[in-house]
């Protein structure tokens, strides 16, 4: 099989993955595609920032009652990370990257109990995409809702996603680096203390063109819904 020249950033970030061949995927943490990007499906403000019009802010996260923060009781629904590869069905992960090992290959976290991340990988024919799911445990209810809305203006464009979670947003963006595309969307939810981040990113090696916004979108809040509740049936006492 020929080889294909790839992109300069693209190479750089799936370095050793891509030579038309499936192999091991080595990112740490949630990519940041740059902000230049053609975005993203659901058309609202995002959830939790300035300026949000007429955006559904689905279970948007509040302040937690009266008095003082640091004198109310933390809430911690959630102690520690769950397992992150399980928090994909096996059907889905056949589904969204075919051809990728479905039992994914778990990150090196610095503490997994406060964080572990999942991922898959495959290239079917000329077509990449890979997929990352990322529990992130907060000490409490109110630390994950200000770290959900910084998140949230870190990455703005997007839109909130209604029943997932607390909260829920997304958002899509088109990169090009030598004339080659690469679609990513970004889901992040939050449930009480725990976050839920989901990347998931395409390109097409043989038109250099991206999956659509749509396909991106949908394929990272699927994963997204089912990761929120694979935490949820993870909770112990």
């Amino acid at each position: 099989m020929r080889s294909l020249p790839l992109p300069l950033a693209l190479s750089a970030r799936l370095s050793p993955v891509v030579v038309l061949a499936c192999v091991g995927w080595t990112m740490a943490g949630d990519p940041a595609p740059p902000a230049d990007a053609a975005h993203q499906s659901a058309g609202q403000n995002p959830a939790g920032s300035s300026g949000a019009s007429s955006s559904d802010s689905a279970g948007s996260p509040g302040s937690s009652g009266s008095g003082d923060a640091s004198s109310a009781p933390a809430t911690k629904t959630y102690a520690s990370a769950p397992a992150p590869c399980t928090g994909v069905p096996v059907a889905s992960v056949k589904s969204l990257v075919p051809g990728a090992k479905t039992a994914g290959k778990e990150i090196p976290s610095t503490d997994p109990s406060l964080r572990r991340t999942c991922s898959w990988n495959a290239l079917d024919g000329y077509n990449y995409r890979w997929l990352d799911v990322s529990y992130e445990i907060s000490a409490s209810d109110q630390a994950a809702t200000k770290q959900f809305q910084q998140r949230v203006g870190e990455k703005s464009g997007g839109g909130a996603v209604p029943g997932i979670g607390d909260s829920g947003y997304s958002v899509v963006n088109l990169t090009t680096e030598d004339k080659q595309q690469t679609r990513e969307g970004v889901v992040m939810a939050r449930v009480s203390n725990a976050l839920v981040v989901v990347t998931y990113s395409g390109s097409d090696f043989e038109s250099k063109k991206a999956p659509a916004t749509d396909e991106i979108n949908k394929g990272a809040i699927k994963a997204a819904k089912a990761a929120v509740a694979a935490l949820q049936n993870s909770k112990s006492g």
